[in-house]
């Protein structure tokens, strides 16, 4: 007499399973981010950097960007200059803070 094979038992584990596999995928292209990236050769021609330490760059790549919104600082902290730096130290500063704050946003929308 043959037997019929008892059917699969699901795992225990089978609920985690779509949160593993996004744990997978995010850490994946995780590894893209911070990859090493080789330096250009000594002949590369690297095209200009906006100038962006200035309120003029800060509004032209706004409008190249976002052409329907534009330049948006209701704050008007583009004209500011904290603890007695120049113009263009506190619009780096605000950039610099405002990438380093951003990824702290999304580490802890991600739970880590």
């Amino acid at each position: 007499a043959v037997r019929a094979a008892a059917p699969a038992r699901a795992s225990r584990y089978h609920k985690f399973a779509p949160m593993l596999s996004a744990s997978v995928a995010l850490s994946a292209g995780s590894a893209a981010i911070t990859a090493p990236v080789a330096a250009p050769g000594r002949g590369a021609v690297r095209a200009a950097a906006p100038a962006l330490m200035d309120k003029s760059g800060l509004e032209g790549f706004a409008k190249e960007l976002n052409p329907v919104v534009g330049y948006w600082d209701p704050l008007n902290l583009s004209n500011g200059e904290f603890w007695g730096d120049s113009n263009s130290a506190t619009i780096g500063f605000l950039r610099e803070s405002e990438i380093k704050h951003g990824r702290v946003a999304v580490a802890g929308f991600v739970g880590y």
